[in-house]
């Protein structure tokens, strides 16, 4: 058997995949639902590409009472670094939406497109690999940490103790799964 050759979808998954089968047991208003899911998570990940765009060209986008636009605007205004990877080790990492740091403040913002309600907690692990990567202490310097969503602007100042117990998470976590892993290996 020849089969047909489908080039353009190597990597690529569908929606009805096989390998997510739990589609199968959906009604019709589940995969309504999972659908409309999946196609703001796709919405999300455009309009984050959008505004890494806007913040790189420095494209202030018109003012207005919409989280979008907060953003941007205000990631070009205090000089921001949008999409930052920040690393710790290959079991700790991520990337902060925008970050700053200058003269002891160090300021990330965070972009959200849905409705869920969302949590400071992953700005406050951004801030925690910050701190292990630059080799920076939560006591020595400020932190602002902002939300962008659904129009508002929800700002945190963490206290540095709130910080440091993430920061000692990490590395004992880190310590612990790369002795798994070693012990895996034999």
């Amino acid at each position: 058997m020849i089969f047909n050759r489908h080039f353009d979808l190597v990597g690529e998954h569908a929606f009805l995949s096989a390998s997510k089968y739990h589609w199968t047991n959906y009604d019709e208003e589940k995969i309504v639902n999972s659908f409309s899911k999946h196609l703001a998570v796709q919405r999300g990940t455009e309009l984050h590409d959008f505004a890494r765009r806007c913040i790189d060209l420095k494209i202030r986008l018109p003012k207005a009472k919409k989280s979008l636009n907060a953003f941007v605007n205000d990631a070009i205004g205090y000089r921001m670094k949008s999409e930052q990877p920040l690393f710790y080790s290959v079991n700790a990492f991520g990337t902060a939406d925008a970050i700053s740091f200058r003269e002891g403040l160090l300021r990330i913002h965070d972009l959200k497109t849905g409705i869920t309600p969302v949590s400071m907690r992953q700005l406050e692990v951004y801030s925690a690999l910050f701190c292990l990567e630059y080799s920076e202490s939560p006591d020595d310097i400020e932190t602002e940490l902002r939300i962008y969503q659904m129009d508002e602007i929800v700002v945190h100042k963490p206290e540095a103790r709130d910080i440091s117990e993430i920061m000692n998470k990490i590395v004992l976590f880190d310590k612990k799964i790369e002795t798994l892993k070693s012990e895996m290996e034999d």
